[in-house]
């Protein structure tokens, strides 16, 4: 070392700071390397630099906030987080957690590879503290007189008991080479899974960037970035995913799709299904997770109004004929489906569907899986049922005019049939079906319930407080004018028990019976706005009507109610 360029930042802004003059702090740096000390560790073990005014140094010129360690709660401090190897390697200790982001003490703040560490095996998003570093020394010390050495309490869940399904030995051993490196990989996976099964989340997305790594969930229809692994583990967290899916870990140009089963506990089970993409640096894997229980919420739990739990019971009941249920992807009509299924599903009854993929297993119903590229398309699947001697049919989604006329013709011929179809509303789904080619007369007399939906989130219980709207701007979001003042309206806050103030979400329905007036517009080929009118003069409510009852309820937030549907 000939000059201060060569030394280390920290060294460099100690030297500006006159706290060393440019050979001490040469010296310095080449006896910690030397000793494998970290420079501050060094410094203060040597009475070179008083730890504080180094601290507070070190916070100022690298942006990082100074904690004094005897203001924390010992109490609160996250005890098995993070292993005692991590700590004692990088100098480093736990202060406390906030949701996903975990906070850690350190005394040095070029000390990157701790963070990195630290967050690749919790899978929390770590933000580091700067301290005193005798002080910290002393913390890490006491720190372990009384805690244990283990992973984070994942309640009934045992990490190690965990069984995944999907992999034959010999892929595995291809995949991971059965080498130790690996192992810390394995572990970060499945503790992602079991992770997102405790959040409640829908999906996990594993994505690789030029230089980042990222994991995110989506927990109650948004996104939240949970883990930034080292993108150096990319190839090898993407190969994990594939070998526990079932994919050909050698391909890594084409798409490919598997499954997951995994045993979380004796009684219980849950599936993931995978889905890998080639991107421009490197593969990403999305996995939904598919929890049999969600189909047997009951239809209660899935926020309809009364009259609308009345219609959908009322039309599960009929012999025959048709109920649509509609909406974006995501916006549960999987689970309103199962849930008809469920009521519906008795010794007495011949049920087959046809899905593309089955999600969910249902125990006495007959559920094929659409593969086109075998011949096994909704038309084929439909001609098949048609023969089997079907009570009730459900169609995974419809796509065609061939799918439409024969689903159509079976609830003719004395069958009910469930289906999806990809539109916004309730008026729009009796257009699309007209525009496919399906004749006015054969949509009137054949479609009994049209059911559309949004996913809401719901406000926390905990946190929500009341927020005051002017009259005029609640009257201008849609509120009933002779209602306003007889209700509250509440907005997130955020606690330890949600995320962002929101936990959970349920559906906001329009649920339309195909009434006499209605089943005239369309013969008549009225369009969707004729076809709205007539639904509201029939006494439906709309989905942004009932967004702002479930907002007059307390139950969701203005903001929620504006995110899902629009006026």
């Amino acid at each position: 070392m000939n000059d201060a360029v060569s030394l280390s930042g920290l060294a460099r802004q100690m030297v500006l700071a006159e706290l060393l003059d440019e050979k001490a702090a040469q010296q310095a740096q080449q006896q910690a390397q030397r000793n494998k000390l970290s420079l501050v560790t060094y410094l203060v073990q040597n009475k070179l630099v008083k730890s504080r005014a180094l601290a507070e140094l070190a916070a100022e010129q690298f942006g990082v906030a100074f904690l004094d360690l005897g203001s924390i709660d010992k109490e609160g401090q996250p005890k098995d987080l993070v292993s005692e190897k991590l700590i004692r390697q990088h100098r480093t200790l736990p202060l406390w957690r906030r949701g996903n982001k975990l906070f850690v003490a350190v005394s040095d703040p070029t000390n990157h590879q701790a963070v990195t560490d630290i967050q690749f095996s919790t899978g929390l998003n770590t933000e580091s503290i700067l301290v005193e570093d005798d002080k910290l020394g002393d913390a890490i010390e006491k720190f372990f007189d009384n805690a244990t050495n283990g992973m984070e309490d994942l309640g009934d869940v045992d990490l190690d008991g965990v069984d995944i399904q999907a992999v034959d030995d010999d892929k595995q051993d291809t995949a991971e080479g059965n080498s130790a490196d690996d192992a810390p990989v394995v572990r970060f996976v499945n503790k992602m899974l079991l992770d997102a099964i405790k959040a409640g989340s829908s999906d996990l997305h594993f994505e690789p960037y030029e230089k980042t790594y990222r994991v995110r969930f989506r927990t109650d229809g948004i996104l939240h970035e949970i883990a930034r692994p080292p993108i150096q583990l990319a190839p090898r967290i993407s190969a994990r995913l594939k070998v526990m899916a079932s994919l050909d870990i050698s391909e890594r140009r084409k798409p490919q799709d598997g499954r997951i089963k995994m045993r979380i506990s004796k009684n219980k089970s849950i599936d993931f299904r995978v889905s890998s993409c080639p991107t421009l640096w490197g593969e990403k894997i999305v996995m939904r997770i598919l929890d049999p229980s969600s189909a047997q919420m009951g239809i209660d739990a899935l926020g309809y109004e009364e009259s609308q739990k009345d219609l959908y019971m009322a039309a599960l009941k009929q012999p025959q004929g048709m109920i649509l249920v509609t909406g974006p992807t995501g916006s549960g009509k999987t689970v309103s489906l199962y849930t008809g299924l469920n009521i519906l599903n008795t010794v007495d009854v011949n049920i087959s569907t046809a899905e593309d993929p089955v999600e969910i297993n249902l125990e006495g119903i007959n559920q094929v899986n659409v593969n086109p590229k075998q011949g096994m398309d909704f038309t084929a699947a439909l001609k098949s049922f048609l023969r089997q001697d079907p009570d009730i049919i459900m169609v995974g989604e419809i796509r065609d005019l061939d799918t439409a006329s024969i689903a159509i013709k079976a609830a003719q011929t004395g069958h009910m049939v469930m289906s999806t179809l990809h539109t916004n509303s309730a008026a729009e789904t009796l257009t699309r079906l007209r525009n496919m080619g399906v004749p006015s007369f054969n949509i009137a007399t054949s479609v009994n319930l049209i059911i559309a939906q949004r996913l809401a989130r719901k406000l926390c219980t905990s946190c929500k407080k009341e927020v005051q709207i002017p009259r005029e701007a609640l009257l201008e979001e849609g509120f009933p004018e002779d209602k306003i003042g007889s209700f509250k309206i509440y907005g997130p806050v955020g606690c330890e028990n949600c995320n962002g103030g929101y936990k959970g979400r349920l559906g906001i329905y329009e649920v339309v019976k195909n009434t006499p007036a209605l089943q005239r517009i369309i013969m008549e080929e009225g369009n969707s706005i004729d076809i709205s009118i007539q639904m509201r003069k029939d006494g439906f409510n709309d989905l942004r009507t009932s967004a702002l009852l479930k907002a007059m309820q307390g139950i969701t937030s203005l903001e929620e109610v504006n995110r899902v549907t629009k006026d």
